[in-house]
């Protein structure tokens, strides 16, 4: 398997997608202002997962990409609904996903996360009640955090049960930008 990684340099997203035969989008996350994929505390983890730990991953440059090639032509397809969504023209993402990377319970909470319309929020609270362990919010929150699909798994609409932020692995500041985006207010 090799694995081909883009970056959306205007929102600062790193794509990672299988060269299966059908592909999958392995991760979508926010890379820090300065850093870049090379930087990414997922790459270890994705190559022990994937069984490509003596392998070395594909930057292709986002101008670079072809769609003759299936795990490319996902990252066209994954960056242009990406520029849809921050365009507010898209709400909901079409785009296979392979979360194989976490827990039985973790798949769980981000099919779970899937079910949050655009422009709604939940509490930690609810997402715990959704997934059947009430009392779980904790665990909830870390499996949240765990989002390899930052934004198309969308982890950002779930806020601290007092209506705030709560925390975003991309940062508050992202979180904060995407609930604008689609139209959500929140405490401060």
């Amino acid at each position: 398997m090799i694995v081909t990684i883009a970056a959306v340099e205007s929102h600062q997203l790193a794509l990672i997608s299988s060269a299966h035969s059908s592909p999958k989008l392995v991760e979508v996350n926010w890379l820090q202002v300065g850093d870049s994929w090379h930087s990414s505390k997922s790459i270890p983890k994705l190559k022990k997962h994937y069984g490509l730990v003596d392998q070395d991953f594909t930057f292709i440059a986002q101008n670079s990409l072809s769609k003759d090639v299936p795990a490319q032509a996902l990252l066209i397809e994954a960056i242009a609904q990406l520029i849809t969504y921050f365009e507010g023209k898209r709400q909901v993402f079409d785009l296979p996903l392979d979360i194989s990377l976490g827990t039985e319970f973790q798949q769980q909470v981000w099919r779970a996360l899937q079910g949050i319309k655009h422009g709604e929020t939940i509490s930690y609270a609810t997402l715990a009640q959704r997934v059947g362990n009430p009392k779980g919010f904790r665990a909830v929150a870390n499996a949240n955090g765990k989002n390899p699909f930052s934004i198309i798994i969308p982890c950002h609409r779930v806020i601290a049960s007092d209506g705030k932020l709560g925390g975003y692995t991309g940062g508050l500041d992202k979180k904060a930008y995407l609930l604008a985006l689609e139209g959500v207010s929140y405490k401060t």
